[in-house]
């Protein structure tokens, strides 16, 4: 068995080689996203109205999305088109609401639910305190 994989050393030097380097962080938040959905990269793509290796890119770093696309994906992942703005560097960070700022904005949700989503989330901020 070789000490380095060949395959790791082309993604790492592909990586730094990068003509968009402010967008590793934006391609790497889509994928956690995506990934905490269970979606595939291909299923994403199609949610969003994109081709996959087009999402491939953009997911590696390697393409400049534009507005349009970035809303696409924001709906597809259901998150605010602002947070996925805010990683690609166009908004910044503080023009996205906390977690807790958009729980009690959400039209959608009960006082209750309101409440209930706030619990559980501050129990894993805080540790449960």
């Amino acid at each position: 068995m070789a000490a380095s994989d060949p395959d790791a050393a082309d993604a790492d030097d592909q990586r730094s080689a990068n003509p968009f380097p402010g967008f590793d962080q934006l391609g790497d938040f889509i994928r956690a996203q995506r990934e905490l959905m269970e979606l595939s990269q291909r299923q994403l793509a199609k949610m969003a109205h994109l081709s996959n290796p087009y999402l491939s890119q953009i997911e590696r770093g390697l393409h400049e999305p534009s507005v349009r696309v970035l809303k696409a994906l924001a709906e597809a992942l259901n998150v605010r088109a602002a947070t996925l703005l805010s990683y690609a560097g166009l908004m910044d960070r503080e023009d996205v609401p906390t977690v807790v700022e958009a729980v009690q904005a959400d039209p959608n949700l009960t006082d209750e639910q309101k409440a209930a989503l706030l619990g559980v989330y501050r129990s894993f901020d805080t540790g449960g305190e």
